[in-house]
């Protein structure tokens, strides 16, 4: 077992990202994977949601039962639903915590991980914006969890974006990003039926995610800081009545959306200043840019809600309960969009 399935993983918390995560994990041929999450129900929230992120074949295949896959990948030892902390980190190689996004609960929660790992274990945070260095800062030092400890910070799905955001601590010690990144390239496909059997763990083959490490610490790392200030402005829109939020998703959906997925900000900008670049386009259009960025909407989040009001009730009416089944279908155009994206980088 140690030669087939080197990686033994140990996911903390079973939510929406952790249960995506599991699934994106099952397909890396050579990981067992030990789940845990303190609620009673989590082995029927697996049960529940799990089959809906694998591939079809695999939740049909040999069964034809998708709760009995599950008791296929938990006999075959792939999958361990562990019923304490303490039994899930055994042996873990690698840890990834998905808990709550309150600073207090990590720092807790690795001092307690730290206690029942060993000094090797690699130690990721699923965290959509609270630092490695903050949620390490009440560890003890001879724990070593500062330089072990790194955000490996996904894309919701995790199992369909190829994004992971990896951010060192100031602490960190660059042989742990070196292996995260490796790990995660290593991770194949959506399409990737994961093995079952003894053996499985044989041969690794990837090329679905990116891990981009960032050089510096920043809260909320670079994609949500992004995704927010974007947020932010649509939010301000609506609640100044320019557009309602059903039309700005239409303008995003057919303008920046399809631009931004086969090129970035940068080189979106660059084509757009012609044989001058991006150089160009930024001293051709700086009085528009700066008049923009100049007005650009102040919402507070925490204060006057009226905005809050119409942006919750717009969106509500446009598009009523996010349902499975739609859930389902977006994952399904997610999937189809990287895939392109993946053919055609390929080409050029």
């Amino acid at each position: 077992m140690a030669e087939e399935y080197p990686h033994k993983i140990a996911l903390v918390g079973l939510g929406t990202i952790g249960l995506s995560m599991l699934a994106m994990h099952l397909r890396r041929p050579d990981t067992t994977i030990t789940v845990y999450d303190p609620r009673p129900d989590y082995e029927s929230q697996i049960r529940d949601t799990l089959p809906s992120l694998l591939p079809q074949s695999q939740t049909k295949s040999q069964s034809g039962s998708e709760s009995n896959q599950i008791d296929t990948l938990i006999s075959t030892s792939r999958l361990k639903l562990a019923t304490s902390l303490a039994s899930a980190l055994h042996n873990a190689t690698i840890v990834q915590e998905q808990s709550p996004e309150v600073t207090a609960s990590k720092q807790a929660l690795w001092k307690e991980i730290s206690k029942l790992t060993g000094p090797d274990t690699h130690l990721w945070s699923s965290s959509s914006g609270i630092p490695a260095s903050v949620q390490s800062a009440t560890c003890d030092d001879a724990d070593r969890v500062a330089e072990r400890l790194l955000v490996a910070h996904p894309f919701n799905p995790p199992h369909v974006m190829p994004l992971v955001e990896v951010v060192p601590g100031p602490r960190t010690k660059v042989g742990r990003v070196g292996f995260v990144r490796e790990y995660f390239g290593g991770i194949p496909g959506p399409g990737t039926c994961p093995g079952t059997g003894a053996g499985a763990g044989t041969e690794v083959e990837g090329g679905h995610y990116r891990a981009i490490t960032l050089n510096k610490e920043i809260p909320g790392f670079v994609g949500n800081r992004l995704a927010f200030a974007l947020l932010r402005e649509a939010c301000y829109l609506v609640g100044e009545g320019i557009v309602s939020a059903k039309d700005l998703d239409s303008i995003v959906t057919a303008s920046l959306g399809p631009r931004w997925a086969g090129s970035g900000v940068f080189e979106s900008y660059h084509a757009g200043g012609g044989e001058g670049g991006i150089g160009a386009f930024l001293q051709k259009l700086a009085p528009t840019i700066q008049d923009v960025w100049g007005k650009l909407g102040q919402v507070d989040i925490e204060g006057e809600q009226g905005w809050k009001d119409l942006v919750v009730g717009q969106t509500e009416e446009a598009y009523g309960d996010y349902t499975p089944e739609r859930r389902k279908k977006k994952e399904e155009m997610l999937g189809e969009v990287v895939e392109m994206q993946k053919k055609k980088w390929a080409e050029l």
